[in-house]
């Protein structure tokens, strides 16, 4: 169940309209890494929980706060295009070189939403579901989420930067900090889970499943040898059950692949002899 509050999460009032913007914080709201895509890809992540349920009271915690950083970012974006000079946008984009420096609004802004935000990109590529991870494993969510948030942050650093707003910046210092927050909280959880499960996922693979010589192998399949100068190549591996090697020459263990002729119904080169 969900209720909805009329106060925003945290301030959304840019000080002046910029419909260029607009079309920036898109990516931040249906991208990839938007909004859009972890509020939901948390939310199914719990709904579908099972286990300690701390596990998935954390979980649903953030996806609901998430859907606040997507009503706060659907409210910046259609501020910023509120009372925005259009027309004149419309005319500048027709000299080539203001089009190519400025890249132009959004047509969707003035055309589909009357001047609101899209669950779009900022190149206008509706947001996909297929975004989202929700693996009924809590360690892969996890290691999911955390760079969910790590691609978040980046990108709304990346927008702070492209903007002399200082309402777009106070809401994107707001959710700065809030991706440092998930960023450590995703963190923790993990070592949590990790030091119960373990590092390698899934744990509950029996041992006779994995061809075991190949498991700790760094195999060198790059020009030079920089690789082998790492800690992944050498000592004990994280999962405290056995020891880095490195590989200088990787052979083949299989053979040479010889398919048979495809059936003559399939018309191939050459064809297998019709019956």
């Amino acid at each position: 169940m969900f209720f909805h509050k009329k106060e925003l999460q945290f301030h959304a009032k840019p000080e002046r309209p910029d419909p260029l913007f607009a079309k920036k914080l898109q990516e931040i709201l249906g991208g990839q890494f938007g909004e859009i895509s972890v509020a939901m890809q948390y939310l199914f992540q719990g709904w579908n929980a099972r286990g300690e349920e701390k596990y998935k009271d954390l979980i649903m915690d953030t996806g609901t706060e998430e859907l606040g950083h997507v009503e706060m970012i659907s409210t910046m974006i259609a501020r910023l295009l509120e009372g925005a000079p259009i027309k004149e946008q419309e005319e500048a984009a027709e000299n080539p070189v203001i089009e190519a420096i400025l890249g132009g609004m959004n047509p969707h802004h003035a055309i589909v939403s009357g001047l609101g935000a899209m669950p779009e990109n900022s190149n206008g590529v509706p947001w996909n579901a297929g975004y989202i991870i929700a693996s009924g494993n809590l360690i892969t969510d996890m290691r999911a989420n955390l760079n969910a948030e790590s691609q978040g942050r980046l990108q709304v650093a990346r927008l702070y930067e492209m903007t002399d707003d200082n309402g777009v910046k106070k809401m994107l210092s707001f959710l700065l900090a809030r991706d440092t927050m998930h960023q450590n909280q995703w963190i923790q959880a993990l070592k949590e889970l990790e030091e119960e499960f373990g590092t390698t996922v899934p744990g509950t693979v029996p041992d006779e499943w994995e061809a075991s010589e190949f498991s700790y192998d760094l195999l060198n399949f790059s020009e030079g040898e920089e690789s082998r100068e790492g800690t992944w190549a050498f000592g004990k591996t994280p999962d405290g059950n056995g020891k880095f090697g490195y590989v200088k020459e990787p052979k083949a263990h299989g053979d040479k692949p010889q398919l048979k002729p495809s059936p003559y119904y399939m018309h191939g080169t050459p064809p297998d002899k019709k019956d």
